[in-house]
């Protein structure tokens, strides 16, 4: 007997492996999570993916695959005890001569101790253990328990799974919404296929406020798909594995001077939920890393856009941060200053606190003038071309030291040619001296 009262997405769960929809690359045969579960040999391992692309029903099927009772835990919900609890019935299914699939959603919101506690159950057999997470399990899951488990990436639904899968719930009327004989028109078909963005579950929720709304009328179109979906948004976790991926490749477009492509993914922040003055501070760190003297303007650009935000708000200063994320693609690139910066820092850890020449240091007393403070110090601006050919500023042991290497690009390539003529003019200065 179905239960209507509960959700389309849950109703709909697939049964059998047969109507499993995606995840062809673990499920097609002679592929490995497929031979694992035709095999009635299930070993630990956890799902990493993104939300609805089938983690909790694939748990669930190898369970029925394998005749092993299913066992599921909520990361949020639970702790030691029902982990304690869960390990009880694993001892005693082993003593019928059954398996146990223990399942773990959300694993990853466990803190060390809790998931050390799984590891003595998974190591002598007690649970086959399953657990699934949207985070990346390398940074999520500690060693220990990450070492007893096979990870399997589940990707998000294609649009021909999710058309699939929409299909099916307005087909079927043992469990989805085939008794409503509802028509789904293509343009309806298409927007809630793009509101569902990868997820299952989120394209038969939404399928299901449409059918709702339609009340007494047999036919959703886009207008009432427009209505289920208002107010969502792309798949983003300021926090998870979403947002890392997104800034990431942001920050690679505007270094590899793709303009399109880095506003791609600037909206795709946006219209996820990411905080514009994120987005706006890390512009900086890029005009400084990626641009650098190339283009120094770049980085009075990325403050001005930062600027904006702040005083306008959304959408104007969304717009300036736009504005900004296009020069910053589009004009010379330099990572010299970064790489010297990163150079000068390591020197500082290596090398301790080298003593300042004494040239160098301020000589505002007489005892400091009589000790040396000052003496031999050139000042620049009275030496031809305001430059003290020759003169030393590095403490002795790193007298020769160069980190700055400019780029042959933008703005950088006259700094070049003018710090090489600087030491040729260094180099004839202590060539006199020598001689």
């Amino acid at each position: 007997m179905i239960d209507w009262t509960r959700p389309l997405a849950d109703r709909m769960r697939p049964r059998l492996l047969t109507e499993f929809v995606g995840q062809s690359h673990l499920l097609d045969a002679g592929k490995p999570l497929r031979e694992v579960i035709e095999a009635g040999r299930p070993h630990s391992m956890v799902f990493w993916g993104p939300p609805g692309t089938g983690k909790t029903t694939l748990a669930r099927l190898i369970a029925e695959a394998t005749e092993a009772e299913f066992l599921a835990l909520s990361a949020v919900m639970a702790g030691v005890k029902e982990i304690r609890q869960a390990s009880a019935t694993g001892q005693a299914n082993r003593a019928r001569g059954r398996q146990t699939i223990l399942f773990v959603d959300e694993v990853h919101r466990f803190n060390k101790a809790q998931q050390d506690a799984f590891l003595p159950f998974i190591e002598d057999g007690t649970v086959v253990f399953i657990g699934a997470t949207t985070e990346n399990p390398s940074f999520e899951l500690n060693n220990a328990l990450l070492s007893r488990l096979r990870t399997y990436v589940l990707r998000p639904l294609g649009e021909a799974a999710l058309a699939r899968i929409i299909d099916c719930a307005l087909e079927d009327s043992e469990r989805g919404l085939g008794t409503k004989q509802l028509a789904l028109s293509e343009q309806a078909r298409s927007l809630l296929i793009q509101a569902a963005d990868g997820d299952a579950r989120s394209a038969l929720s939404l399928l299901e406020v449409a059918a709702d709304l339609s009340a007494a009328e047999a036919r959703i179109d886009i207008d009432l798909i427009r209505a289920a979906a208002a107010g969502g948004r792309a798949r983003f976790d300021k926090r998870g594995e979403a947002f890392y991926d997104e800034i990431s490749a942001l920050h690679k477009a505007v270094r590899g001077s793709a303009p399109d492509a880095a506003l791609y993914w600037l909206c795709r922040m946006l219209a996820g939920g990411c905080d514009p003055l994120y987005l706006a501070r890390r512009l900086l760190r890029m005009a400084s890393e990626d641009i650098g003297n190339a283009d120094p303007r770049g980085l009075q650009v990325a403050l001005n856009a930062w600027q904006a935000q702040e005083r306008l708000g959304s959408p104007e200063g969304e717009l300036a941060i736009a504005q900004a994320v296009v020069y910053l693609a589009s004009v010379p690139k330099s990572d010299a200053v970064y790489r010297a910066y990163r150079l000068a820092a390591e020197d500082v850890r290596s090398h301790g606190s080298l003593e300042v020449p004494l040239a160098l240091r301020n000589a505002p007393t007489r005892l400091l003038r009589e000790l040396g403070y000052g003496r031999g110090y050139r000042y620049a601006h009275d030496e031809p071309e305001g430059y003290a050919a020759g003169a030393e500023y590095f403490p002795a042991e790193l007298i020769g030291t160069r980190y700055y290497h400019p780029a042959d690009r933008g703005l950088e390539r006259q700094i070049g040619e003018r710090l090489r003529r600087l030491r040729e003019l260094d180099r004839a200065t202590r060539a006199k001296e020598d001689d």
